[in-house]
């Protein structure tokens, strides 16, 4: 008898737990090429979200940890084992990391969704694969970009090469952990650092599984460690240490402070921030096929259970198409199947932990409350599973509500209406963020226009979350500074101009 469609699913998942179940979980901090324990013998449990369970402990990296792995970074790079290799050989060492990750790509992706409740499908065919062009992008760049030799007086020689800041703290969030953990370190690596990785507690797994890949590739002991562990110890402890060159953080805005904190606290090391988002939709009364609008909002704020700085979680629509559009994303939301990551009928995962659930269900009660107008949704679902999952949320809301001015980072989609394009503008502009947007009109000279006056660091033109390893990501604003991430531009982010001025 031939398995229907629900048995073929169910049949994959529970294959997946079967996998998932056989593997070694990495669990000890990573420094100078291997495992070890935290030196005061701290661990933390790591729950699955998508079942409120307990799937390891894991070494908590403390202060005494940081300095660990810090002095590794630095005796590596002082060495020059990795800062002096001949480019092609970084290139070749970064080219057989990134194939051995290819080889792991369905484990790293199990290890991801687990962690921290994302669909497998998507952490397979999204987070592996951006993770995979960006090792091989940078692997492609190391010998790729030259120094200058500039026009001077013929008895002078004046060069200007790029040098590598050395030692790199890199803290990347949970809700794409290896591929924002790769924006970071392909390029510092691609340039000659060493790093110190701190991941996010509530998904730590894929960046220990990483550093044993890069040892395996053949990166040199200390040039890549990773120190699980919080915010306000280890992460405090890499951002104020007197020993590391640079911090570069994505996160929320409050984290992103402290980090501009501890630099002044301590010895200014650079400071990259990459902060978030409230990005909007700005939906013209001209635009294109109205249901291809529709799948593009619905996908840009469920996709990854909105916990995306870049998720379209305004939707700004012309008052002349506002409910034609609403019905049609409405529509889109129905259809979003909320499920076990596991599952490859999922669209929707669970949401990382449980105080974040509740973050999110007080937005939701929060905007009741100040008198949004619930559309759809706004509520937990499959609680008996013991997983952490909300259903696809839709609000029509006022520009001054905190539903449509702060960053939720969950499936909750605020709809506004304006009447023609300074209005759109303005509220487009109408926020403390300026990451992403989107514009949608058939007439080009009016997408051009919207595309420069909205303050954003990427805008689409008629699509959504659309991109490439070419192009750089990075805000206005509160969304953050310094150089990008992604990229040739990020290679800025991991090299200090040096000026050699020769007397022929």
């Amino acid at each position: 008898m031939t398995a229907t469609p629900e048995e073929q699913a169910l049949a994959t998942r529970a294959e997946l737990e079967k996998r998932f179940a056989g593997l070694s979980l990495p669990s000890r901090l990573y420094i100078d090429g291997k495992p070890i324990d935290a030196a005061d013998g701290a661990t933390f449990d790591r729950i699955s979200p998508r079942d409120g369970r307990r799937i390891t402990s894991v070494a908590e990296g403390g202060a005494v940890d940081v300095d660990r792995a810090v002095a590794s970074a630095r005796k590596a790079f002082e060495s020059g084992v990795w800062s002096h290799l001949a480019p092609r050989k970084r290139r070749e060492v970064l080219q057989r990391l990134a194939r051995l990750v290819e080889e792991h790509a369905e484990e790293l992706a199990l290890l991801e969704s687990v962690d921290m409740g994302k669909p497998y499908r998507d952490a397979l065919a999204v987070d592996i694969r951006v993770t995979l062009q960006a090792l091989y992008f940078y692997a492609e760049a190391v010998d790729k970009f030259s120094d200058e030799v500039v026009p001077t007086d013929r008895d002078t020689l004046a060069t200007v090469t790029r040098e590598p800041l050395g030692v790199v703290g890199a803290v990347v969030p949970w809700n794409f952990p290896l591929m924002m953990a790769m924006w970071k370190i392909a390029p510092a690596l691609a340039t000659g650092n060493s790093l110190v990785l701190k991941p996010a507690e509530q998904s730590p797994l894929t960046a220990l599984r990483f550093a044993e890949l890069a040892t395996e590739a053949g990166v040199p002991d200390g040039v890549l460690n990773v120190v699980p562990g919080f915010g306000p110890t280890a992460g405090a402890a890499l951002g104020r240490h007197g020993d590391v060159d640079a911090i570069t953080f994505t996160g929320s805005g409050p984290v992103g402070r402290l980090f501009l904190t501890y630099a002044a606290e301590s010895n200014l090391k650079e400071v990259s921030l990459e902060l978030g988002g409230k990005s909007p939709h700005v939906v013209m009364e001209d635009a294109p096929d109205l249901r291809t609008v529709a799948r593009y909002v619905a996908s840009g704020i469920f996709f990854n259970q909105g916990e995306a700085c870049s998720a379209g979680s305004r939707l700004l629509v012309h008052r002349g198409i506002k409910d034609e559009l609403l019905e049609l994303v409405l529509e889109e939301s129905r259809r979003t199947v909320v499920g076990d990551p596991l599952d490859p009928r999922t669209d929707i995962g669970a949401l990382v932990e449980h105080r974040h659930l509740e973050r999110v269900l007080g937005y939701v009660n929060g905007a009741v409350e100040e008198g949004a107008r619930l559309v759809l949704g706004g509520n937990r679902v499959l609680e008996e599973t013991g997983g952490y999952y909300v259903e696809p949320t839709v609000f029509e809301a006022g520009p001054r509500m905190r539903i449509a001015r702060e960053e939720v980072f969950g499936p909750v989609l605020s709809v506004m209406t304006f009447d023609d394009a300074d209005e759109a503008v303005r509220l487009a502009n109408d926020t403390d963020y300026g990451l992403a947007a989107a514009v949608w009109s058939k007439d080009l000279s009016t997408a051009h226009r919207l595309a420069r006056a909205i303050r954003a660091g990427t805008v689409w033109v008629n699509n959504y979350d659309e991109s490439d390893i070419t192009v750089p990501f990075s805000g206005y604003r509160q969304s953050g500074f310094g150089a990008p991430d992604k990229s040739l531009h990020a290679l800025e982010k991991y090299t200090q101009l040096k000026t050699t001025w020769i007397k022929l």
